[in-house]
């Protein structure tokens, strides 16, 4: 028989996962990300941002501007 590694049979608890919500206006996803949403990760900080202000910002977001510049 093969044990699992070490402390991953104990049934620690979960983190439960953050909501999702838009950096730039705080519009709250619904359920898991969805699929409009863009990424963009700042000083190592990931954001995301909903499909409006995505879809506003198209231009800084290609030019790789940071979210404070728009």
């Amino acid at each position: 028989m093969t044990s699992l590694p070490e402390g991953s049979d104990q049934g620690g608890s979960t983190a439960e996962p953050r909501p999702l919500v838009c950096a730039r206006c705080g519009t709250a996803a619904r359920g898991s990300r969805p699929v409009t949403w863009t990424c963009s990760v700042e000083n190592g900080v990931r954001q995301y941002f909903c499909d409006v202000c995505s879809r506003e910002n198209l231009r800084s977001i290609e030019g790789r501007l940071d979210s404070a510049w728009w």
